[in-house]
């Protein structure tokens, strides 16, 4: 028994070797007569003459081309011209055996393919640079076994037709290197504004390292990642004895200084509009090779009109405002709210000097304009917006916010605190709502940038993405949908096959219907009657202005029943920006870009119920002026909302007469702020001084200065310094 399953095993092992045997066998069979149909593939006729096709072009939505991928090259450069060290980090980067394989690494493709499949992603490439020329020459980047198999024949097609170094020349003059450059002559001039031959070591490796990725690694969009890709090649030339320590240790640390961008590469009509769409069409599958050489005709969401009218804006009214030089930048961005459409983006004054964009990349701090979240929770928990609110100081744990240039006004409607950007009202109402849900809605809306819970974002502390902003309110004016922006409309073939075509846009409700409709009547009155008066477009419109401490950063966000669109304005140094607040220069670039959008979509209403707003004015001198421990009273600076003069005075009950009383101002303290302000507590009877108004008015002001004091017994404690970043508009 023992014998027989000895013998047993002997037969497995035998029967094991011999598969063994007859598998190697198969693939040294396999490969030897791959290799032999790979070397005898014919050559390809007039090689050395071959120019690729560029010609994409992208169109605006109204049939105007917005730009045109033509190559930015020189002469084609000869391979005994290109630097060795060019070459060497080339080969180092892409493909080591360059000069050893025949067009095709057979045994560098199993390795690529067991290094990605125990990392479970691509960590390693597996195409030659002879089968890259032949992708960027002959085939698509469609990924797909089809397309590696013809990849795989044409690179030894290549490989019998010309020389190592004439493919190498061919590669190095026709490889797509970002910024529209195609070639290392052209990328030369594109990132360092000199010749070939005058570039260094630590350059001449940066441009090796952009074919994996021109865009991502390109230092106009990410100087980091491509310092950090700079060195990777820099190591790997270093490990091949292409260079020695000394030359690693210091080309890895120098600095990479770029040229000014060539002019011809930013004609564009809407460069920062452009990115967007290259970054879009990357997440629906085209390569950005594929985009720019493919010769595609692709139709994008762009208004020229509109896009026109925000770029003049942008130029027009930041010089109006002497916000001249490079760190002075405004951004703006528009899109309809009913459909998802981009209609128009600014990301910046001067693409060729900068190409941060800062609609999707900046992250700056509202101020004000953050407040309409804070009063829609209100509205969705019931409060109203004829609900009286008190406008006068008040204290919230350590922080005491205060009122623009500390200017009071008793008690007003909650839509009339909104009108004049009241600080203390907003904070008055986070503090009642509460943070967390505030911070929940703003997130509901798409807000993806990190909010702190605290209760100064009710004054817009925390820092937004303009693009994600201008997206939140569109549930104000879409019925409370909040609508997913996008750009391209449709990609074409050079022979007129659609390969994309665009869906509905995405929708979804976030806010309460009625909630939109009261915000959208409330925030009317903004620009009819308060703070964005300069955005008025003498049509219906709704929106808010915002403006940091030391006027870093304003804003405007507003929005018509079909566009909803948001401007900013600040320096990109993070210094005030001359004095700007969001009802300026803001309010003005979206004036002068969305009176245009009016002759798009017309002036028609919004198609909300009404919402009946309490006839409201404060009378004048009724506004009250913190200095130091006195009030002063004085005139409102923001209009009357258009109601009978009659109604309006009839709907102020606590305010019977144009001036404040003494008596009924210290009541209205001592409730509305008890055991919150005790430094209030201790303010003896003030002295109001209000300009006279009438005969009656006179009368009444003497009487009133005989029965008080000239000055307080004691002076207020002083208010603690804020400091954190809020609305003072």
């Amino acid at each position: 028994m023992g014998r027989k399953k000895s013998k047993e095993k002997v037969d497995i092992r035998d029967w094991l070797k011999f598969s063994a045997v007859l598998l190697v066998a198969g693939i040294l069979a396999g490969y030897t007569a791959l290799t032999v149909c790979l070397s005898s593939q014919p050559p390809i006729p007039n090689l050395n003459n071959y120019k690729p096709n560029i010609v994409t072009q992208f169109y605006s939505e109204d049939g105007q081309i917005i730009k045109t991928f033509a190559a930015y090259s020189f002469e084609q450069v000869n391979i005994k011209d290109v630097p060795k060290d060019f070459i060497n980090a080339l080969i180092a980067t892409e493909d080591k055996n360059f000069y050893k394989h025949k067009g095709y690494d057979i045994w560098g493709m199993v390795r690529s393919m067991i290094s990605n499949v125990a990392a479970g992603h691509v960590v390693q490439g597996a195409s030659t640079i002879t089968q890259q020329l032949a992708r960027l020459l002959f085939l698509s980047n469609e990924k797909s076994f089809d397309r590696k198999i013809k990849e795989l024949f044409t690179a030894a097609s290549i490989e019998n037709s010309i020389s190592k170094d004439k493919i190498l020349e061919l590669y190095v003059n026709n490889i797509y290197l970002g910024s529209g450059a195609y070639g290392i002559q052209a990328a030369a001039h594109t990132y360092f504004n000199k010749p070939l031959k005058e570039l260094s070591l630590p350059e001449l490796a940066l441009i090796a390292g952009l074919p994996q990725a021109p865009s991502v690694y390109s230092p106009y969009n990410n100087l980091e990642l491509s310092k950090k890709r700079r060195n990777q090649v820099l190591l790997r030339m270093y490990k091949m004895h292409y260079i020695n320590r000394k030359q690693y240790e210091a080309a890895k640390k120098a600095e990479i200084k770029l040229g000014t961008q060539p002019k011809n590469l930013t004609t564009n009509k809407a460069p920062y509009f452009c990115d967007y769409v290259l970054r879009e069409l990357e997440k629906l599958g085209f390569s950005e090779e594929e985009i720019t050489k493919g010769g595609y005709k692709v139709t994008t969401t762009l208004n020229s009109k509109m896009q026109e009218a925000a770029n003049n804006a942008v130029q027009v009214r930041m010089k109006e405002f002497g916000l001249v030089g490079k760190k002075y930048q405004a951004a703006f961005f528009a899109y309809d709210h009913t459909n998802g459409k981009i209609l128009a983006y600014v990301g910046g004054k001067n693409y060729a000097e900068s190409q941060y964009d800062r609609v999707t990349q900046a992250i700056r701090p509202p101020g004000s304009s953050f407040k309409p979240f804070v009063y829609a929770v209100a509205l969705e928990r019931g409060y109203d917006p004829n609900m009286m609110i008190e406008d006068m100081p008040v204290k919230i744990g350590n922080w005491t916010p205060h009122n623009y240039a500390n200017k009071y006004r008793g008690e007003i409607p909650m839509y009339t605190a909104l009108m004049v950007s009241s600080n203390v009202c907003a904070a008055r109402l986070i503090a009642d709502v509460g943070v967390r849900p505030v911070i929940q809605f703003v997130r509901s809306l798409g807000i993806e940038t990190p909010i702190e819970f605290d209760h100064t974002i009710a004054l817009g502390s925390n820092g937004v993405r303009l693009y994600e902003f201008v997206r939140a309110f569109s549930a104000f004016a879409n019925g409370g949908f909040v609508t997913q922006p996008f750009s391209v409309l449709k990609v074409e073939s050079p022979k007129g096959k659609v390969l994309y075509q665009a869906s509905k846009a995405k929708l979804y409700r976030e806010m309460n219907y009625r909630t939109a409709a009261q915000m959208t009547a409330m925030m009317k009155t903004v620009i009819t009657s308060g703070t964005g008066r300069a955005a008025n477009i003498d049509a219906p419109a709704a929106g808010k202005t915002g403006t940091t401490n030391s006027n870093k950063d304003a804003y405007f966000i507003g929005y018509t029943p079909f566009v909803v669109a948001g401007s900013w304005v600040g320096s990109d140094d993070n210094t005030s920006a001359k004095g700007v607040a969001g009802g300026t220069v803001p309010a003005r670039i979206w004036h002068d870009a969305m009176v245009v959008s009016t002759e798009i979509y017309g002036k028609d209403d919004f198609t909300y119920p009404h919402i009946a707003l309490m006839p409201f004015s404060l009378p004048p001198g009724s506004v009250m002026i913190l200095d130091g421990g006195d009030y002063f009273a004085t005139d409102d600076d923001v209009k009357d909302i258009n109601y009978n003069k009659d109604e309006q005075v009839k709907s102020i009950e606590p305010q019977k007469n144009p001036i404040f009383q003494l008596d009924l101002f210290k009541n209205k303290n001592n409730i509305q702020m008890n055991n919150q302000m005790p430094e209030m507590q201790e303010i003896q009877k003030q002295v109001i001084k209000a300009a006279p108004i009438n005969n009656v008015d006179i009368e009444h002001q003497q009487q009133n200065q005989q029965q008080q004091p000239p000055a307080p017994a004691k002076a207020p404690q002083p208010v603690a310094k804020q400091t954190s970043p809020s609305g003072i508009d």
